[in-house]
């Protein structure tokens, strides 16, 4: 089977045109390393960047890798048209069995649904409610993806959810829905967690309201006048916003929190293997994929049981999930996991042994292998009977 993935290259999504290696999600990445142990397939990992790149060519044996570009005028303001017109040329030289489009926060899903071929989307970002969510205005970057987003799933063969709460949210608009969660990568799964002392609350994202990051700050304040533990922040502040001024005032008032901004997927490893716990407190999630990281790492989890989170959580089985919107719900989970390690340790065994079955890469990405196949085969028949 020959297959054309779309997906961001991280030059394109950093603007480091210089790098002369690709870079992709951690998502895409994953699923990579399982299509690599699948030798029956042949892969081509397509990506449109708005300037010129070193091409790899060949990622792997049976991958292939083709960096297109495309002028700035072809990007969002004009819905990706330039995207679509170069991935259908290329498309065109491939002749793919499949196409598949990881997420629809760009030019992927779109430029997926109009190259001619048989397709399926991976919705990573709900991205109609994330604009709701912020009441985007017209003509936004926020407002644009969403209706760009709304027109690909209409369109496309089917789509592939990363979790129960996108499937909710799809099928009034495809009834070919798929629940297969994100890939995690092998290194997550060899780790060992050896809580530091005094323990280390960790929380993980981007500073903004959805992330919720304040509001935690706030609930573990009259924990931490009990008992001794450090917070710290792993994710981008985007400056000139009040939610990031507010963050940083918080940050600065209290000497037990740190932000160490964004951080790579190494650095995110070596601090896992630190933590006492991982905290998520957002108001709105769909898969985070550092919630499946600290599953396969053996990192305790309290995360806010909002959209996706409970399909990845189980509650006081694999972890805790709470109400984002009460502190003392927040700060009650994370203190039964400060004060009862046993019982904490247990969930994270609970959680490691699922993530193994669920979200190793080999696993998911002979999950995808049937759902291409089930789609190529009802066309076929559709073929056949016309």
């Amino acid at each position: 089977m020959k297959i054309a993935l779309l997906t961001t290259d991280s030059r394109e999504h950093d603007r480091d045109y210089a790098r002369t290696e690709p870079g992709f999600g951690t998502a895409p990445e994953a699923l990579l390393l399982g299509f690599r142990e699948i030798r029956e397939v042949e892969v081509h990992v397509i990506s449109c960047l708005q300037k010129p790149v070193c091409s790899a060519g060949k990622i792997a044996d049976n991958v292939y890798y083709h960096g297109l570009f495309v002028p700035k005028l072809g990007w969002l303001r004009t819905g990706y048209q330039g995207c679509i017109r170069a991935v259908r040329r290329k498309l065109k030289e491939i002749r793919p069995d499949i196409v598949h489009a990881q997420g629809t926060e760009r030019d992927c899903a779109i430029s997926a649904v109009f190259g001619g071929y048989p397709n399926a989307v991976t919705l990573h970002g709900n991205m109609r409610l994330i604009a709701n969510l912020h009441r985007a205005k017209p003509w936004s970057y926020l407002r644009l993806a969403a209706l760009l987003e709304h027109l690909a799933l209409r369109r496309t063969g089917g789509v592939i959810c990363i979790t129960a709460y996108t499937k909710r949210n799809v099928q009034k608009l495809n009834s070919r829905t798929w629940i297969v969660p994100n890939a995690v990568d092998p290194c997550f799964f060899s780790m060992s967690n050896k809580p530091s002392e005094p323990p280390t609350i960790l929380c993980v994202g981007l500073v903004c309201s959805r992330k919720n990051q304040n509001a935690l700050i706030e609930a573990l304040v009259p924990l931490r006048e009990k008992r001794e533990f450090s917070l710290l922040f792993l994710g981008k502040a985007p400056p000139d916003t009040v939610y990031t001024e507010r963050f940083l005032r918080l940050v600065a008032k209290h000497s037990w929190i740190r932000h160490a901004g964004f951080t790579g997927r190494v650095e995110l490893r070596e601090e896992l293997a630190k933590a006492t716990v991982l905290v998520l407190p957002s108001l709105e999630d769909n898969c985070p994929m550092v919630i499946l990281e600290a599953a396969a790492a053996g990192v305790p989890v309290v995360a806010a049981g909002v959209g996706g989170v409970p399909d990845l959580v189980e509650h006081n089985v694999t972890g805790l999930l709470c109400n984002p919107y009460k502190d003392t719900e927040v700060r009650d989970c994370v203190q039964l996991v400060l004060e009862n390690p046993e019982h904490a340790q247990k969930m994270a065994i609970q959680a490691k042994q699922r993530a193994i079955e669920r979200f190793h890469p080999l696993a998911v990405a002979g999950q995808h292998i049937k759902i291409y196949t089930e789609i190529l085969g009802r066309r076929t028949r559709v073929t056949a009977n016309a």
